[in-house]
């Protein structure tokens, strides 16, 4: 049985303008997730059905629930805290 094991981040800290990147990646993250679903033949639908291939996010980032923000924030801000983890620097030109 698969058991995750993602490396433990709860110390890491991120400067403030690593932070401010959060919010961008998430945006970005949406838009790629929207790109491959409707690549797949997805389209927006009120409600998400596997079958019909129709769900409720296949809208610009701005106009998700808070929820589905929260989701691709999560993704964006473990992201950061790995690169950081791992002994990378981003720095910005």
């Amino acid at each position: 049985m698969y058991e995750p094991k993602p490396i433990d981040l709860s110390g890491v800290e991120l400067p403030q303008e690593l932070l401010d990147l959060t919010e961008k990646i998430a945006e970005n993250v949406h838009e790629n997730w929207s790109a491959g679903r409707i690549k797949d033949g997805w389209v927006y639908g009120e409600e998400r059905d596997d079958e019909k291939k129709t769900t409720p996010c296949l809208v610009p980032y701005s106009q998700l629930t808070e929820e589905e923000k929260e989701f691709d924030r999560v993704t964006a801000f473990e992201t950061l805290k790995l690169i950081v983890a791992l002994g990378y620097k981003i720095e910005k030109k």
